[in-house]
């Protein structure tokens, strides 16, 4: 548990570093390009990054899964997972790149009726096997708990992502901003496979262990139905600004929704860090079976969402306008009503995203699946009803609907299969806390360059709250006091 806790202080720091890199590119883009070109970017890059997602993560992500089972007991079996992993992987990404590439003008014309974007969706098609190749180490120093070193990578990846994007955005507009989507993961790669290479690789037994079978049909065997989940899941979490861009065919309401739906996905991004652990920790101690520790980890994971993602949902809400205009400028205001009911469902689809991790380590990966195969019927369902009707507000009622389904389908689940407590005086507690400084913030003067700080001091006597009714304990504040002593 230590381990876990320590693990997840470093990687959530670098995710709120790769996170805090996203945002700044969403944000200079967005005023480099204007609404037009900003929806445009949005509609390219999101398809593609979705893809990589879906197709791309299956594999790598099994391969994590197997080597947190055999690394520290059997460091003699990882070639052999890695290995066939890695021809695994070529034989996926290779001709999706090549499909993708070769359909750019039926997707641009047919499906989004705007041949333009033709040229965009070629030059995207390379950010599928630039990605890959970083998510593949990234994967692979998870399987081997090497947290931080993935940090250490995700905020190199921040810097590369925010000199590449922005300057070629800069530079050559949305054809320049993709290249940057091309040229930062590959600059990782690199990093990540020359330290295997001088590293990781040269500490692991030559001689592998020859009783040791591992096949690629064992990967996928895991990776299907882990594939098919985010397939689901990044369809759910997307598809809304495509039915925007196909259904009211308007490039800057597409631009404005783009931004309300990044702007909203701050939670989502926060506890990312949180499935990179989830699964690997879970899937050893079910190794182990020691079903204790697996409560433990849920029930921790748990408690954390409850502590911050109530107050995250009330300043968010009540900063909403300042949100959109620190991010984004005053010719994006109109973003402000569909992010104000996105943000719920943003928070909803976070606790479903991060426990289907959790379900995944436990070799449940079937009930997400399904679970988001129907949240994906749902979604489709809802979108074609409100947009027309309600424009981008419909488009974000959908996501939020339907995320609350999934969220009550996985927390059903996780009790059911960890049997765990929802914790409801934590729930409740957290809860009247952040109704109390969501009022605060609402009767304190509004100002974009106050909220920030403002956000932050509510935030702390949020938890200073919770410490003095006992939510919040020293187990939880133990590993941040070890780090900071450590760099004194």
């Amino acid at each position: 548990m230590k381990h876990f806790s320590r693990a997840l202080i470093w990687l959530t720091l670098s995710e709120i570093i790769f996170n805090i890199a996203g945002y700044v590119i969403h944000a200079s883009l967005g005023r480099i390009l204007g609404p037009v070109e900003y929806g445009r970017f949005g509609i390219i890059v999101t398809l593609t990054t979705m893809l990589i997602v879906l197709i791309g993560n299956g594999v790598p992500t099994a391969m994590s899964k197997y080597l947190s089972e055999v690394f520290e007991n059997h460091p003699d079996r990882v070639r052999a997972i890695k290995r066939q992993a890695i021809i695994l992987q070529i034989m996926i990404i290779l001709p999706v790149t090549v499909i993708f590439y070769f359909l750019a003008p039926f997707i641009a014309t047919t499906v989004l009726r705007d041949p333009s974007l033709t040229p965009l969706f070629k030059l995207s098609a390379f950010i599928i096997p630039a990605f890959a190749a970083a998510s593949f180490y990234f994967y692979y120093y998870t399987g081997l708990h090497y947290f931080r070193l993935q940090a250490s990578l995700k905020t190199l990846r921040s810097l590369a992502r925010i000199f590449c994007i922005i300057g070629l955005g800069y530079v050559w507009g949305v054809a320049g901003a993709v290249a940057g989507y091309i040229a930062a993961p590959l600059i990782i790669f690199l990093i990540a496979s020359l330290y295997d290479i001088l590293k990781v690789t040269p500490s692991l037994p030559k001689t592998e262990d020859v009783n040791f079978s591992f096949t690629r049909k064992e990967l996928l065997k895991y990776a299907w139905p882990f594939t098919l989940f985010l397939i689901f899941y990044e369809l759910v979490l997307t598809a809304d600004l495509y039915f925007v861009k196909a259904l009211l065919q308007d490039d800057y309401l597409t631009g404005l929704y783009n931004a309300a739906i990044t702007a909203g996905r701050i939670p989502y991004f926060l506890f990312y860090a949180l499935t990179i652990i989830l699964l690997p920790a879970i899937a050893k101690s079910k190794t182990a079976k020691t079903d204790d520790e697996t409560k433990s980890l849920v029930t921790q994971s748990l408690r954390l969402m409850i502590i911050i993602l109530s107050p995250m949902l009330a300043l968010m809400y009540v900063y909403g306008a300042e949100v959109i205009h620190f991010f984004y400028g005053a010719k994006y205001a109109e973003a402000l009503t569909p992010y104000l009911i996105f943000i719920f469902g943003a928070i909803f689809l976070t606790v479903f995203y991060v426990f289907s991790f959790a379900l995944s380590g436990a070799g449940r990966i079937f009930i997400p699946m399904y679970a988001s195969l129907g949240g994906l019927v749902l979604m489709s369902g809802l979108n074609l009803a409100l947009i027309p009707r309600f424009g981008l507000p419909g488009a974000s009622l959908a996501v939020t609907l339907t995320s609350f389904f999934l969220m009550i389908i996985i927390l059903i689940a996780l009790v059911h299969e960890f049997k765990i407590s929802l914790l409801p005086k934590a729930f409740f507690v957290s809860l009247g806390s952040s109704i109390l400084i969501g009022f605060i913030a609402y009767i304190l003067p509004h100002s974009v360059f106050t909220f920030i700080p403002l956000s932050a001091v509510l935030f702390s006597l949020h938890l200073v709250f919770l410490w003095h009714m006992k939510i919040l304990t020293p187990k939880d504040l133990g590993p941040l006091g070890k780090m900071l002593h450590r760099k004194k």
